[in-house]
C-alpha cells in the first residue's frame, strides 16, 4: 500500500482559503464581465460556464455579483440551478462539520 497523496499536503486551511477567494473572485469578475458584454449586445459567457464556477466554490461571489450587477436575478432555470448548487454546498459542509464531530 503505498503512502498519502502528494497532494494532501496542499490541502491545508491557509490553501483552501487562498483558493476560495481565488475562485470568489474569478466568479464575480465573470458576472460582471457577462453583465457587461449583455450591455453591449457582445457574446456571452454560457450559464453552464457560471454554474461550474459556482459549483467549484464560487457561489458567494455569484450571489454578491447577482445582488450588485442585478445580473440573472430573474432568469430561469438559472436561479432555480444556483440555488440548488447553494443548497448543495451547504448541505455538504452541515455533512462534514457533523462528522468532524462525532467521528
Amino acid at each position: 500500500m503505498s503512502g498519502p497523496s502528494p497532494f494532501a499536503s496542499l490541502l491545508t486551511p491557509q490553501n483552501i482559503t487562498i483558493a476560495l477567494i481565488a475562485v470568489n473572485f474569478f466568479t464575480f469578475t465573470s458576472f460582471w464581465l457577462d453583465k457587461r458584454q449583455a450591455q453591449m449586445g457582445a457574446q456571452r459567457t454560457r450559464e453552464s460556464t457560471l454554474l461550474w464556477m459556482a459549483f467549484f466554490g464560487g457561489t458567494p461571489g455569484a450571489y454578491w455579483a447577482r445582488s450588485l450587477f442585478r445580473h440573472k436575478t430573474r432568469k430561469q432555470p438559472f436561479s432555480s440551478n444556483l440555488h440548488s448548487i447553494a443548497f448543495l454546498q451547504i448541505s455538504a459542509i452541515g455533512g462534514w462539520i457533523g462528522w468532524q464531530f462525532t467521528g
